[in-house]
């Protein structure tokens, strides 16, 4: 499975792109999977619920670019270091996915990256309450994906998502790793909105040039 996955990204090469200035900023993500050949797991994160955003949702390390970062990639490997204890120099980044946006329009710069399976990874208690693994085989058994309902400051929705072993993944992290699975594992995942057809931008799969 992962040689499959490494084959299907060569043709997108890591980005070292500055992010664009405007108002919404930008921000990067890391898409770390175990090298494990038959059996290769994702990482994410359950964020902290006392965090003032995004609280108790399933993420991808990662976030916002700041002044001083090189490019959106040190990015990505910074906010992963900072979360979960990652070294950078521990991650082969072997590709830039195409861009995503949120459903605040921030655009998202995701990394694919490859980690030992023995790396020793630990939640950091002021963004996180958990890190943890996925085998990549639970989300291509289109039997676990479901809809449930979701609630926050100006929505009430169901949505589909993924729950493993009491996490939710849905939002914009399922929307990444989906893009991600029917790109490099041919999936043929659809995900179905029963209250909104796609609450994904018109923008969504444009990509800024690579700087």
């Amino acid at each position: 499975m992962l040689n499959l996955i490494t084959q299907r990204l060569k043709s997108l090469p890591v980005g070292r792109s500055m992010p664009i200035d405007d108002e919404l900023g930008e921000a990067a993500i890391l898409l770390a999977l175990t090298r494990e050949q038959d059996d290769p797991k994702i990482i994410l994160t359950k964020r902290a619920e006392h965090m003032a955003s995004h609280r108790g949702e399933v993420a991808f390390p990662g976030g916002k670019w700041e002044i001083g970062d090189a490019d959106l990639l040190e990015t990505a490997l910074r906010e992963t270091y900072e979360e979960i204890g990652l070294p950078p120099g521990q991650v082969e980044v072997i590709a830039s996915l195409p861009i995503n946006c949120t459903r605040y329009s921030m655009r998202v710069w995701p990394y694919v990256g490859l980690v030992s399976p023995e790396q020793s990874l630990t939640a950091n208690p002021n963004e996180l309450d958990a890190v943890f693994h996925v085998p990549l085989r639970y989300f291509l058994d289109q039997s676990n994906l479901t809809v449930d309902h979701f609630t926050g400051p100006d929505y009430s929705l169901r949505m589909p998502c993924y729950i493993y072993q009491g996490y939710r993944i849905w939002g914009f992290s399922l929307v990444v790793l989906v893009d991600f699975l029917n790109l490099t594992l041919d999936a043929g995942i659809d995900l179905h909105y029963p209250d909104k057809i796609d609450l994904r931008p018109d923008n969504l799969n444009q990509r800024p040039k690579s700087g």
